[in-house]
């Protein structure tokens, strides 16, 4: 893990406890990657709740209430999955912000219209869901470094 990804963390955390919030992650492209960078921040306890992998379209369906029609007609990589993510991470556990990733990592796994590196986020406060699709360069573990960057950056964001 690099030093800006924990910088950017620490940063998050600070800003979550100063506010009296609680984290939930939603991942899937990132495979829990968000949730540990933000777990390596000693204190995080304070601020994080839990994290969902939610790998598989089941998984989003059984653990985040992503409803199965959605993901049929959308595509599992959309914004409106990353927003029912984002919500469903928040409906199941405590927290107070939600942040989502699911997207195309690589190298396989494109599909017309969403290439290699296309990413969809979603952050989640309260009743506000906030979402964005991004395509990134480079290989497999570029994107999922690009996006652990990108979902905190959007987080801080929904916090301040």
């Amino acid at each position: 893990m690099t030093n800006d990804i924990l910088d950017l963390s620490a940063k998050v955390g600070r800003a979550l406890q100063a506010k009296g919030l609680l984290l939930v992650t939603a991942e899937s492209c990132t495979g829990g990657g968000v949730a540990q960078a933000v777990t390596e921040v000693a204190g995080s306890t304070a601020w994080f709740d839990c994290g969902f992998v939610t790998y598989s379209n089941a998984s989003k369906t059984e653990l985040l209430d992503v409803s199965a029609a959605l993901i049929a007609q959308l595509g599992t990589v959309s914004e409106e999955v990353a927003s029912a993510m984002a919500t469903g991470a928040l409906a199941n556990s405590n927290a107070h912000v939600a942040l989502s990733t699911t997207g195309i990592a690589g190298p396989s796994g494109a599909v017309p219209g969403k290439p290699v590196g296309t990413v969809c986020f979603g952050w989640a406060r309260g009743d506000t869901v906030q979402t964005e699709r991004l395509v990134f360069a480079g290989d497999r573990q570029s994107v999922r470094e690009q996006t652990v960057v990108h979902a905190l950056q959007g987080l801080l964001r929904i916090i301040e």
